[in-house]
């Protein structure tokens, strides 16, 4: 049986309380707020988060809810992550967190081609 990967739900909530944002939620989905802005963060796992199961256009919720969202991934699946959300164009502004075992990570953002 292969290992089971999670996702790294806790190195999202570290990057986002460091930053200075309250968090709030359990799991790997939860809202992350500063200041004027509200931020649905996603933490995905391998497998079916990354491919589209979690990695929806809307996200499971009206396009209206959240005009941010972040995913969190770990750092080898940032490509299929940002390649799945470029193709389905979603209607809110998104990033990428890819997230190491030392819970070192990076942002992507949309090309602005």
């Amino acid at each position: 049986m292969p290992p089971v990967s999670m996702p790294p739900s806790e190195d999202a909530r570290a990057i986002f309380s460091r930053l200075g944002y309250s968090v709030s939620g359990d799991g790997p989905d939860f809202v992350a707020e500063r200041k004027w802005r509200t931020v649905r963060v996603t933490a995905l796992s391998d497998g079916e988060d990354l491919n589209g199961r979690r990695v929806l256009a809307d996200g499971g919720e009206p396009s209206d809810t959240y005009r941010f969202r972040c995913f969190v991934a770990p750092k080898e699946a940032t490509g299929d992550v940002q390649n799945r959300l470029a193709s389905v164009d979603p209607a809110y502004e998104w990033a990428v967190i890819g997230v190491d075992d030392d819970g070192e990570y990076d942002v992507h953002l949309p090309d602005a081609s």
